[in-house]
């Protein structure tokens, strides 16, 4: 088992950041695997209650994860995560190379269902309001990495997104993407406002699998994250 332990980012009286490992679910999965929650017991750091996430982040997504360590702090964070103040940045690879340095990703999204391909997000007028800014990073054997910032919270956005929105899946995607490899969504970077108190936020380091990739932390050194 992954010692979650050693992968803490930030921690304070009332919230931990973990730098989360892909592969390892949030939820607890129907098939019996591991999941976080076989880790919050080893979260506690001397208090009696076990952490609760905040939000979600996908199986095989890496990166800043919150916990909230009493019930106030965790409404307070949800509800900071429903009203849109909480900053949150991703950096993925992506299976092409965008034409543009930059742009702005307005596409509402939809959840769809079939028994051959299971369920998926798509673009669809009558989905829910999705916006998320981007940014290439580096290009490199026609793939780019490209900076995510997500300016809503729906299932899925950052991946269906880069498909629907800039025309490629982010390398690795299972859903979206070829699914050759391990899928190189990451989440970076992540800040919980929390009125008069200094915001909750980390920044992790990018895995291992990016480098391999051809895209390491250097590309984030110079474009000042």
């Amino acid at each position: 088992m992954t010692l979650l332990h050693d992968r803490v980012l930030f921690i304070d009286g009332e919230a931990i950041i973990l730098d989360k490992p892909a592969g390892l679910p949030v939820d607890a999965p129907r098939d019996g695997s591991l999941s976080l929650e076989n880790h919050l017991s080893s979260l506690t750091f001397g208090f009696q209650r076990w952490p609760l996430p905040v939000h979600r982040l996908d199986r095989d997504t890496s990166g800043c994860l919150a916990l909230a360590r009493n019930p106030k702090a965790h409404k307070r964070y949800a509800a900071a995560f429903e009203a849109g103040t909480v900053v949150k940045r991703y950096v993925a690879v992506v299976e092409g190379v965008p034409d543009q340095t930059s742009g702005t990703i307005d596409l509402p999204l939809k959840k769809v269902s079939s028994a051959a391909q299971g369920w998926r997000m798509i673009a669809a007028k009558d989905g829910k309001a999705a916006l998320t800014q981007w940014r290439k990073l580096a290009e490199k054997d026609g793939r780019a990495l490209i900076l995510f910032t997500p300016q809503t919270g729906r299932t899925h956005q950052i991946r269906a997104h880069a498909l629907h929105g800039l025309g490629f899946g982010i390398a690795g995607d299972p859903v979206y993407g070829s699914g050759t490899g391990p899928m190189l969504l990451h989440s970076r970077f992540l800040s919980i406002p929390r009125g008069a108190k200094p915001p909750a936020e980390a920044t992790a380091p990018l895995p291992p699998s990016f480098a391999a990739a051809g895209f390491g932390p250097e590309y984030l050194e110079e474009a000042e994250l």
